[in-house]
């Protein structure tokens, strides 16, 4: 009999990013940067949800959370 470690390893979901990394994107055509909140598969697809460094106004809304998915976003290099 297996173990349900082995069972999750094998069929769990396997995050790209993880709790903040630094990121940057695009977000309804708005350039953005911000931390990885989590990264996990919300059921249409695995995206990532973004605490942003400064809030977004989209729609007469400020946003300070957002979810992407992975092909809007990328990590962020410290520079020299």
């Amino acid at each position: 009999m297996g173990s349900l470690t082995g069972y999750f390893e094998r069929i769990a979901y396997k995050p790209e990013y993880f709790i903040g990394d630094r990121v940057f994107g695009t977000w309804n055509g708005i350039p953005f940067v911000g931390s990885v909140g989590n990264d996990r598969d919300w059921g249409d697809g695995p995206k990532v949800s973004i605490g942003v460094d400064l809030p977004i106004m989209f729609e007469g809304e400020a946003h300070r959370i957002i979810v992407v998915k992975h092909e809007q976003i990328k990590l962020l290099k410290e520079f020299e």
